[in-house]
């Protein structure tokens, strides 16, 4: 995607489509989005729209793009456990409660190409930033060093996505403290060092 120059009027429309589309996409699902809808919502011509987003996929790719240059930052709680704890419980708000824009471009993404790599764009980013708490652990020596941090933050965050989004089980706030413990815990065994561990 082409990146565009910040600030101005440009980036007052952007901001403006963009809420659009989170908005529309959380009352009535990707299904219902259209151009012309997100136009509407946003107070500017369609023609604005089709110009610089081209189509639904287009805006959605664009929607996740923005939320990877936010200035969001993993918690810093003193203990692995205690962080990866603190980026479940962002997780399983994100998940639970209703449609949220999570839940919503998740499923998107498996219609629209665009989205999907967007997506994935977003998650790297995402599990870069997350790197910190694991390589804060091991500099305590809380875990040992060579620690994977991917490997770490799957183990803390896939079994929220699995429950909630796959399984569709009912909401249960002691998961993200329980599978952040787990996580923590082969971690520290050496699971997810170099050569693995045994737990």
């Amino acid at each position: 995607m082409t990146r565009r120059r910040t600030g101005g009027r440009s980036a007052q429309v952007r901001a403006k489509v963009l809420e659009a589309v989170g908005h529309l996409l959380v009352a009535q699902g990707y299904d219902l989005l259209t151009v012309d809808a997100v136009a509407d919502r946003a107070g500017v011509h369609r023609t604005t729209v089709y110009r610089r987003w081209r189509d639904v996929g287009g805006l959605l790719a664009d929607l996740l793009d923005a939320a990877s240059a936010d200035s969001w930052s993993p918690p810093d709680t003193g203990s692995l456990e205690g962080d990866l704890t603190a980026l479940g419980q962002e997780v399983y708000e994100a998940l639970t409660g209703g449609p949220t824009l999570t839940t919503v471009l998740i499923a998107a993404s498996f219609r629209f190409p665009q989205a999907a790599e967007a997506l994935s764009r977003f998650w790297e980013d995402r599990y870069e930033r997350s790197a910190a708490p694991v390589a804060r652990a091991a500099a305590r020596g809380e875990i040992p060093a060579g620690t994977d941090p991917r490997a770490v933050l799957v183990a803390a965050t896939a079994p929220l996505y699995h429950e909630l989004l796959l399984l569709r089980s009912a909401p249960d706030p002691t998961l993200p403290h329980r599978t952040a413990r787990a996580a923590a815990v082969a971690a520290r065994a050496g699971a997810f060092a170099a050569g693995g561990g045994s737990v």
